[in-house]
């Protein structure tokens, strides 16, 4: 069952996707409908998920599950994941790769393999206080709050 992301309680289980590319705004338009489609059926069980999806910065695409009415299932998580996947080949971007980082420098997004940001952090040419996306957090609270953070303040403050 869909339901705005904004409604979605704090306690909510995230799922991140950070794109190799901004979506255009035709494209944001799409994967919303899409995302909507595909949460109004999304299932666990025989139980309906109560679910929402948000589009920061035409960036990232972030599902959001209550699971206090339901919880993901392993074939619900794998529908997610397959969900994803179809946007990767309709879209040609890259969302499912975690072996990059995003990060925020003034106003400016980019995405870079984990390998150069490490690379970057101990030649200095990446402050610790660059802004990352950290998309390991677990919860809509996690995510509102500690999402975007200066990187000495997440799991990327190793690399420095």
């Amino acid at each position: 069952m869909f339901v705005p992301f904004d409604q979605l309680p704090d306690h909510s289980r995230v799922w991140i996707y950070p794109s190799n590319r901004l979506f255009t705004s035709d494209e944001t338009a799409s994967i919303r409908e899409k995302a909507e489609a595909f949460l109004k059926q999304w299932t666990a069980h025989g139980s309906d998920l109560q679910a929402g999806i948000d589009l920061p910065y035409n960036r990232f695409i972030v599902l959001g599950l209550n699971e206090s009415i339901q919880s993901a299932s392993g074939c619900s998580i794998d529908a997610s994941v397959h969900f994803i996947q179809s946007l990767e080949e309709t879209f040609t971007v890259t969302l499912l790769d975690k072996m990059n980082v995003t990060l925020r420098n003034k106003n400016i997004i980019d995405h870079i393999s984990l390998k150069e940001f490490r690379t970057k952090a101990k030649k200095k040419k990446i402050s610790p206080d660059v802004i990352v996306f950290n998309n390991l957090v677990l919860n809509k609270m996690e995510y509102d709050s500690l999402w975007e953070v200066p990187a000495s303040l997440s799991w990327h403050a190793r690399y420095f």
